[in-house]
């Protein structure tokens, strides 16, 4: 039997100052940056 790991991501960086890097969250007033995701469109015969 095969023992699989899942892959786990690790903390997040920190900055020179030892904060948190927020580079990779989306926050309240960032938010008008980041568009939302296109609707999904099925092909013809394709099962949703």
């Amino acid at each position: 039997m095969k023992k699989f790991e899942a892959i786990k991501p690790g903390p997040k960086p920190k900055t020179d100052e030892g904060k948190d890097d927020k580079r990779r969250r989306v926050l309240p007033e960032t938010k008008p940056k980041h568009p939302d995701l296109k609707p999904h469109k099925h092909k013809p015969g394709e099962s949703r």
